[in-house]
């Protein structure tokens, strides 16, 4: 059974209200509350569907710039509403935006191109994402919006969190805490129905066990990093707070644009050399863009990720990023000699620069029109060139919502039934 909202993403204040409308409409079965505040005073809600002991949490807007999980949220919510079945032994709860600061700052919801897309786009510094705060932060530094989620989690004790996720372009993946057997068949088969590609080969999850295709689990510690250079660890996440329950934590990627080349499971002729040629690349273009933001803001990489405000910040971070990254592409042996991963790999190297590009323009608009304008034209440039060797068509929102709800429902199904299923209880 389909029921989904409407064929765009909602705004945060449209999820709020509608939310509100479902507990008018079932005061004895859903609650919307409060559970925080942003750093800006935004509200955090809770809507929560069911009173069973047995909790499912369901988190959305985590990253600001992928729209696509509140829509899933609120046609989940209301399928949960719909069909009792979904609920009979099973309560689910809905924080219907993480950060909504983020969200307020991303303004390209939607883009009729990666050009458009780029153009409003913004995703904070990864000290500021609710989600990854804890991995690079110590307690006593953590944002609100984090200690919200990790205040939920601690009180309903999900046997299973859900994380709604997405990329620009590309393909379909999913990245469990834990192993849920049989979740890649349902995922795989909903894939194929709405013809969105399986990313097989995610540089997210690159060098994780697989469970199936598209769907990777995260490996134990002493496997160590596949990219050394990069700060964060998902073992240190709010992924991984249900663990402390006995449950798991499933995160559902879709694409707002289809690609190529992510869905090749054939071995790549020579993953080491086409590696380095993405290396080289990615240096290059986070050069250019290092170049006008030395010439008109001497001495802003000083205070990478930390100093100015959101645009800045989360700009220099991602260039910070850069030499790393490059080093690690080059020094270490692929994880994964496939054609998909080299695709993932390759989207990955023009995204980084290509955000700092985009969210620099926007920092400099009114105050350097001229250094704006250079960045514009790099922005329009690389968008159009990720396009076109991507070969991207567009997924339509009904089709992403549609997708990860069916993921969702086979996850919470597949993790209380197999041996991925935790001991959690949850209150409510």
């Amino acid at each position: 059974m389909s029921l989904l909202p409407e064929l765009r993403h909602p705004t945060v204040a449209e999820l709020v209200s509608s939310s509100r409308a479902l507990t008018v409409r079932r005061p004895g079965l859903c609650v919307l509350r409060q559970v925080g505040l942003s750093r800006a005073g935004r509200p955090l809600h809770l809507l929560s569907v069911g009173h069973a002991p047995r909790a499912v949490l369901v988190v959305a807007g985590a990253h600001a710039n992928e729209p696509a999980g509140g829509g899933t949220l609120l046609a989940l919510a209301r399928r949960v509403v719909a069909e009792r079945e979904l609920r009979e032994d099973t309560s689910w709860h809905f924080l219907l935006c993480a950060d909504p600061d983020g969200a307020s700052l991303h303004t390209a919801t939607e883009p009729d191109s990666l050009y458009d897309y780029h153009l409003g786009f913004f995703r904070p510094a990864g000290r500021e994402q609710p989600e990854w705060a804890p991995s690079v932060l110590p307690p006593d530094l953590l944002p609100p919006e984090t200690l919200a989620l990790t205040g939920v989690i601690d009180e309903l004790r999900p046997y299973l969190q859900v994380s709604l996720h997405g990329t620009d372009l590309g393909g379909s993946w999913v990245q469990l805490t834990r192993d849920v057997p049989g979740l890649a068949e349902p995922f795989g088969k909903s894939a194929a129905e709405l013809h969105i590609p399986v990313e097989t080969g995610a540089s997210d999850a690159a060098g994780w066990p697989v469970s199936g295709p598209g769907v990777r689990v995260m490996p134990a510690a002493e496997a160590g990093p596949v990219y050394p250079s990069l700060p964060d660890d998902a073992r240190h996440s709010t992924w991984y707070r249900p663990h402390r329950y006995g449950g798991l934590t499933a995160v559902v990627e879709v694409p707002m644009w289809a690609g190529g080349l992510v869905d090749d499971p054939e071995p790549h002729p020579a993953p080491a050399e086409a590696l380095r040629h993405l290396a080289d690349r990615l240096l290059r273009d986070a050069r250019e863009v290092r170049q006008v933001l030395e010439e008109v803001r001497p001495g802003a990489m000083e205070g990478a990720g930390t100093a100015g405000g959101p645009l800045l910040r989360a700009a220099t971070w991602g260039l910070e990023l850069v030499p790393g990254l490059a080093g690690d592409l080059v020094r270490t042996r692929p994880p994964d000699g496939t054609r998909a991963y080299v695709g993932s790999v390759d989207a990955f190297t023009r995204r980084v620069p290509l955000r700092a590009a985009a969210m620099l323009r926007r920092e400099l608009w009114e105050s350097d029109p001229h250094a704006a304008a250079r960045l514009e034209h790099l922005v329009a440039l690389w968008s159009d060139s990720f396009a076109v060797h991507f070969r991207a068509r567009r997924v339509s929102v009904a089709h992403q919502v549609e997708h990860q709800v069916r993921t969702v429902v086979a996850a919470a199904l597949h993790a209380r039934t197999g041996t991925g299923t935790g001991t959690g209880t949850g209150a409510g």
